[in-house]
């Protein structure tokens, strides 16, 4: 059985949580609910969710674009060219 809930949002909170369903097709009440989910969900049953939240600072779009910002990372060193040895 569902039950209702009334919750107060100042503008801010509103208009994050309203693009962020917007952009994935879901109500808000689905945000929420999933949201409520994800946050009480026993660590021991998902040890990434432990570690969520830990680093600050991450790009808005970093799981969407995770290649291109590892491409901006790690740039991959190429060999040095083979050099022949001098006849003697």
């Amino acid at each position: 059985m569902k039950r209702p809930l009334q919750i107060y949002l100042d503008h801010t909170d509103f208009e994050r949580l309203e693009r962020w369903a917007k952009a994935r097709g879901w109500t808000k009440s689905r945000a929420l609910r999933l949201a409520i989910r994800a946050l009480t969900k026993a660590k021991e049953e998902d040890p990434l969710l432990s570690a969520s939240g830990m680093i600050d600072g991450l790009p808005e779009d970093l799981s969407e674009n995770i290649d291109g910002y590892l491409q901006e990372t790690y740039i991959a060193e190429t060999k040095p060219p083979y050099r022949k040895r001098a006849k003697r």
